[in-house]
C-alpha cells in the first residue's frame, strides 16, 4: 500500500533535515515515509524531469491543495474514559470536585463505560489532529480495544492507587503487569504500555519503588502525576519534610538510565526540582488548560526548557478540560507562559509545536513526531483555505495562534488513512456518540443513586 501526498506545505519538524518545504510531496510505502521533498526535486527522485508529482506512482494520491502537512500531535497525558464526564462537574474547588463528584462517579464505572468513553475520545482525537496519546485510567483493556479499533497510537498505563495498603498494592501492580503482558506491542505496534502509579500522595514511597522495578524488568516506562497542586506540595512537606520530587529521588525513582519517566503536571516545581529533572532526563507533560480550570497553578515551563528539561503537552481528562483539543493546548501553553513570566518572548510558537510533535513523539514512539524518510507515517493535513488562515506569514505562529482543531482535514496513522477531507473512515461516528451518551447518562444516574 502506497500513498502520495502532493502540493503540500510540509512542516517536517526535522532540525537536521529539510525543515519546511513550501511546495512539497511525501510518499508513504506500507507504514513508513519513503520519500519527502520539494516538487522541484521530483526529477532527481523519479527520473522524470516534468516536475509533476504524478511521475511517482502510488496506490492513493492526495492533493493537499496547499494545506499544511505536519506530524500528528501527541497528547502525553489524559484519561480517555473520562470523556463520559465531560461537563459533569465544573467550576468547583479541586477537593470538593473529587470527593463529591468524580470519585463517586468513577466508583460506578463499568467496562462498557470505559470502552465507549475511549472510543468517543479516539473519535475526538482523530477529528482534532491527535495521532498518539498517553493514558492512565481504569479498565485499560477496554481502552486498548478502542485504540485497536480506531487506528491511532496509544501508550497505556493502569492508574494505581494504594494509600500504603500492601494487599491493595499487590493487586494494583498485578493489574498493570497484566496490561503490559497482554497489550505491549499489539495492534501492529500501535499500542505500547507503561506503569502508572497515580501520585506520591496516593501511593507510598516503597510501592512506587516496586513499580519502578517492575517497569525496569518489563522494559517499559512509568507515567506518574507529580506536584499537580500546592496541596500535594504542602502534604508532602508536612508528612515527609520534603517535596514529592525529592521524596521519590531518595529511592532513585527518577533515574531514567533503564526506562523513561513521564511526569504529568509538574506545576509546583522548585528550581532544584527542575535541575534534578534535567539531570535525570525526566520528561514532563504540561497540561495548561486543566491546570487553569482547577486553579492548580502555572507550571514554570520556560524555566524547565531553559534548564534542558524535555517538555511535552497533554490535555488531562475531559472532566477537567473539557476536551482533547491539542490546538487549544498549544495556544494556551504559549499564552500562559507569556503572562505568567510577563515576558512576551517566552515560549515562542515553534517551541510549542515541538512540544506537541517532536517531544511527544519521543515519549510514545521514537519513529514518530518528525516527517522524514524512514519514520512511521503518522501525520495530519491542516486546511489553509479558510478565513482564519489568511494570510499566513509564519506557519508556526499560524498553527499555534490561529489554527483550530476543526481545520484538521486528513489524518494518517501507521500508513493508514483514518480521516480524509473531513470524513472519518474508520468509525461509525453517530453510533459511537449515541452509545457514549447513553453510558454517560446511566453513569450519572448510578452515581447520584449512591
Amino acid at each position: 500500500m502506497s500513498i502520495l501526498i502532493k502540493n503540500a506545505y510540509i512542516v517536517t519538524m526535522d532540525k537536521d533535515g529539510a525543515g519546511e518545504i513550501p511546495n512539497g510531496f511525501l510518499l508513504i510505502e506500507n507504514n513508513l515515509i519513503s520519500k519527502i521533498g520539494s516538487i522541484d526535486s521530483i526529477g532527481d527522485i523519479s527520473g522524470d524531469n516534468s516536475g509533476d508529482a504524478d511521475s511517482i506512482s502510488a496506490d492513493t494520491v492526495i492533493d493537499a491543495g496547499g494545506a499544511v502537512l505536519m506530524p500528528g500531535l501527541s497528547n502525553t497525558h489524559t484519561h480517555l474514559g473520562m470523556t463520559l464526564l465531560r461537563g459533569y462537574a465544573d467550576d468547583m474547588a479541586l477537593q470538593s470536585w473529587l470527593e463529591t463528584k468524580i470519585w463517586p462517579a468513577e466508583a460506578n464505572l463499568t467496562a462498557e463505560d470505559v470502552y465507549y468513553g475511549s472510543l468517543l475520545g479516539c473519535l475526538e482525537m482523530i477529528r482534532s489532529g491527535t495521532t498518539a496519546f498517553c493514558d492512565m485510567y481504569f479498565f485499560m483493556d477496554e481502552t486498548a480495544k478502542a485504540v485497536d479499533a480506531a487506528g491511532i497510537r496509544g501508550c497505556l498505563a493502569y492508574g494505581m492507587i494504594e494509600f500504603g495498603d500492601l494487599e491493595k498494592g499487590n493487586k494494583e501492580i498485578a493489574m498493570n503487569e497484566k496490561l503490559v503482558r497482554d497489550w505491549q506491542g499489539k495492534a501492529g505496534g500501535r499500542i505500547t504500555t507503561m506503569y502508572g502509579p497515580h501520585a506520591p500522595n496516593t501511593c507510598c514511597q516503597s510501592f512506587i519503588k516496586r513499580v519502578k522495578e517492575a517497569a525496569e524488568r518489563d522494559g517499559v516506562g512509568v507515567h506518574i502525576h507529580v506536584l499537580e497542586t500546592e496541596a500535594e506540595l504542602n502534604y508532602m512537606k508536612e508528612n515527609f519534610d520534603m517535596c514529592s520530587v525529592h521524596h521519590l529521588d531518595a529511592v532513585d525513582f527518577w533515574n531514567t538510565s533503564k526506562v523513561p519517566i513521564l511526569a504529568a503536571h509538574s506545576v509546583w516545581m522548585s528550581d532544584g526540582d527542575i535541575r534534578l529533572f534535567a539531570e535525570k532526563g525526566v520528561t514532563v507533560s504540561h497540561n495548561p488548560v486543566s491546570n487553569m480550570k482547577l486553579a492548580s497553578g502555572i507550571a514554570p515551563i520556560q524555566k524547565m526548557l531553559d534548564a534542558g528539561v524535555k517538555v511535552t503537552l497533554g490535555t488531562d481528562g475531559c472532566a477537567s478540560n473539557n476536551n482533547l483539543n491539542m490546538f487549544e493546548e498549544m495556544k494556551t501553553a504559549a499564552l500562559l507562559q507569556k503572562v505568567g513570566t510577563m515576558d512576551p518572548t517566552a515560549l515562542p510558537a515553534k517551541a510549542v509545536v515541538e512540544m506537541a510533535t517532536v517531544n511527544g513523539g519521543r515519549v510514545i514512539d521514537s519513529m514518530t513526531g518528525v516527517l522524514k524518510a524512514g519514520n512511521k507515517a503518522d501525520m495530519i493535513l491542516v486546511d489553509t483555505s479558510k478565513a482564519n488562515a489568511t494570510p499566513i506569514f509564519d506557519v508556526y505562529s499560524h498553527l499555534v495562534y490561529s489554527a483550530a482543531a476543526s481545520d484538521v482535514k486528513t489524518m494518517i496513522v501507521d500508513g493508514k488513512i483514518l480521516m480524509q477531507d473531513y470524513n472519518v473512515l474508520v468509525m461509525d461516528e453517530k453510533e459511537i456518540m449515541k452509545k457514549a451518551n447513553e453510558c454517560a447518562l446511566s453513569l450519572a444516574e448510578r452515581a447520584k443513586a449512591k
